[in-house]
């Protein structure tokens, strides 16, 4: 029970990472709110968790009331918050070059990806440092890290995941709240098992992926590490968990 007296708020729980997430962190002793913008979702994130141990809400990553609600709920229900996953985010096939790309699809992703983290921490960070301490698990991406053709809206996106994730532990890390990033190469998903083929440019970069692509339950192992007090004295990192891609 690696996360045994952990209460972790997760943020797209409803998708392939965030449902790993879920999972993972409910195995491991943690009581867990689960949120995602589909509440049928959120909900099925958390059929492995016992009863009382973990709770299922509608929330839209990008508003911030609805996040602060949320948030007071979870520690209205279980009387304290140590953990925060953001997982909510995604691009999608209207992103595209910096020249090409819709303006309201760059304003979509920057609500989701980054001001979606933004808040869940606003609101989330206060709860952390009166329980003491506890962890904050950002999601950004490979394109982050590499460089990239032809999504350019969500890296930006994610780009200022990474840079909120290292601020935010140099603002935080004397509070007793950690920060840090995990970085997923491709990750086979549903939703982008079913579109892979579909993707211009996305099969040459899955066959740099030394590894194979990336696992939902390898994203959510690393966040159980991230949450446990193992990673205690971690902070301020962007982790990729990519197969090998960013290295060649």
């Amino acid at each position: 029970m690696r996360m045994a007296g952990k209460v972790a708020f997760v943020t797209g729980a409803g998708g392939g990472i965030g449902s790993a997430v879920c999972r993972h962190f409910l195995a491991q002793g943690a009581r867990v709110t689960a949120t995602d913008i589909h509440p049928d979702a959120a909900r099925a994130a958390i059929a492995n968790g016992s009863p009382g141990q973990a709770i299922a809400l509608g929330v839209d990553a990008g508003d911030s009331d609805q996040v602060r609600t949320a948030i007071a709920r979870t520690v209205a229900e279980f009387g304290t918050l140590t953990t925060l996953c953001t997982v909510a985010g995604g691009s999608s096939n209207a992103d595209g070059p910096v020249t090409d790309a819709p303006e309201d699809e760059f304003w979509r992703v920057i609500r989701l990806d980054l001001f979606g983290t933004f808040i869940a921490c606003k609101h989330a960070i206060p709860h952390l440092v009166a329980a003491g301490g506890g962890s904050v698990i950002t999601m950004t991406s490979m394109t982050a890290l590499m460089g990239t053709t032809g999504r350019d809206c969500y890296t930006a996106a994610k780009g200022g995941v990474a840079a909120l994730t290292r601020s935010m532990a140099a603002g935080y890390g004397p509070r007793g709240v950690r920060v840090n990033a995990i970085a997923p190469g491709i990750t086979l998903t549903p939703r982008v098992a079913a579109n892979l083929a579909a993707q211009a440019g996305v099969q040459e970069l899955a066959a740099r992926h030394l590894l194979g692509l990336v696992r939902p339950d390898d994203v959510a192992q690393l966040a159980v590490y991230l949450a446990s007090d193992e990673s205690g004295t971690l902070t301020g990192q962007v982790l990729p968990i990519d197969s090998g891609v960013t290295i060649h």
